[in-house]
């Protein structure tokens, strides 16, 4: 399995980035796809998640009404439109995937670097 991540860059704050995640390696019906991000000096943190076949989405508060997360079936690719950008959004973001029978994420995707400046 191979999750590849792209799609970072540097913008200003309160603009705009689309993340994508091309997943290949295996089909992921009964998967959750999940972006994660990790700050210098801080921890990873969850951003939001997607579960493939029902296509339900959970975001973390600081996110949430400013990010989205989304699939394309037939390009196997996970996105992540993130507007309204903040200078705190600046992370390595991290795309993952894991079972639905299970909590830990299992695969991970090779970050892609998202710098806001103020």
């Amino acid at each position: 399995v191979q999750l590849q991540a792209s799609g970072g860059g540097l913008v200003q704050a309160g603009g705009s980035l689309r993340l994508s995640c091309a997943a290949s390696g295996r089909t992921f019906s009964n998967y959750v796809m999940g972006w994660f991000r990790q700050a210098p000096g801080k921890e990873r943190e969850f951003v939001a998640h997607m579960n493939w076949n029902t296509a339900g989405t959970y975001y973390a508060d600081s996110v949430k009404g400013r990010f989205t997360i989304s699939r394309d079936n037939a390009k196997n690719t996970v996105y992540l439109q993130m507007n309204s950008l903040k200078p705190e959004d600046t992370a390595l973001y991290y795309c993952a995937a894991r079972n639905i029978w299970v909590h830990e994420y299992k695969y991970w995707g090779q970050g892609t670097q998202v710098t806001i400046s103020s």
